[in-house]
């Protein structure tokens, strides 16, 4: 059985508005395959039972409100296995929020991964559910209704002009089939929404993800009292001697070692070595 899609006739804006929302995220959103939005429809409870987990990011701008993005395990799973090791979910889906949000006439806040369990909850109040379609379903968008409102009364949302280049039906392919509508029932143990990736296929999902890069030229501490009297030309003495190779963290975690270059009248780091996991601090 599948969930009624909502009537384009029964406000035009509303729909086009959720369709956006719905390409944007799917541009960026990172997968093993192309993406596509379905039929936009009314949310109800039983929309997270098929989904590992979820990102929420409040707007602000023209439009406010609240957006969220629904994973599977596939996501959720590459993630946690990236040889980088564990990157943050709310991180790896902070761009699909920020385009969605653009495609709404707002700006997305830092994202927040939210307990599948209080996601509707946090939403407050009626949404809009948008999933997004490979060979099965992936993802979904889901968007309050009233931000989908203020998006209709607003005459130069970019909502309808992107909404016309959606691929939102297709006889051929998965856009345009709604999201199915689960019986409220206990969440399966697995999630067969979503087919299993091997580990290659799962880094080759993660290409696009953003991390903080940071090189580190060594670390020292200090009392409060020193912090306090620091002044323009103090010097502080690091734990590394001079000559000595500069770290390369990303995300925190090191993963190689290098030497301090100017490049173009900027610093940069040339990898002298790359460490494996049981090198790496």
């Amino acid at each position: 059985m599948t969930a009624v899609p909502i009537d384009p006739a029964r406000s035009e804006g509303e729909y086009a508005a959720a369709i956006a929302a719905a390409v944007a995220a799917a541009s960026v959103l990172p997968s093993s395959e192309e993406l596509s939005p379905g039929d936009p429809q009314p949310g109800t409870e039983h929309v997270t039972r098929i989904f590992a987990s979820s990102v929420v990011a409040d707007l602000t701008g023209a439009v406010t409100g609240r957006i969220a993005i629904l994973v599977g395990q596939e996501l959720t799973d590459a993630l946690a296995a990236s040889p980088l090791g564990g990157l943050d979910l709310a991180s790896a889906v902070q761009p699909a929020l920020d385009a969605a949000a653009v495609a709404l006439g707002a700006s997305a806040q830092v994202a927040r991964q939210v307990d599948l369990d209080l996601l509707i909850d946090d939403l407050g109040g009626d949404f809009t559910a948008v999933p997004l379609l490979g060979s099965q379903i992936a993802a979904a968008v889901l968007v309050p209704d009233t931000t989908l409102a203020a998006v209709a009364g607003t005459p130069t949302s970019s909502a309808a002009a992107v909404a016309t280049t959606a691929p939102v039906t297709g006889a051929d392919g998965l856009a345009g089939q709604p999201l199915p509508a689960l019986p409220a029932t206990p969440a399966p143990s697995g999630f067969d929404n979503v087919r299993t990736i091997d580990g290659r296929r799962g880094i080759e999902m993660l290409h696009g993800v953003e991390m903080e890069v940071t090189v580190e030229l060594g670390r020292t501490r200090m009392a409060v009292r020193d912090l306090l009297a620091l002044a323009p030309g103090a010097v502080l003495a690091l734990d590394r001697a001079a000559g000595s190779p500069a770290d390369l963290l990303v995300n925190g975690r090191l993963i190689a070692r290098g030497e301090v270059v100017v490049v173009d009248e900027d610093f940069g780091l040339r990898v002298t070595e790359i460490l494996d996991d049981s090198t790496a601090g």
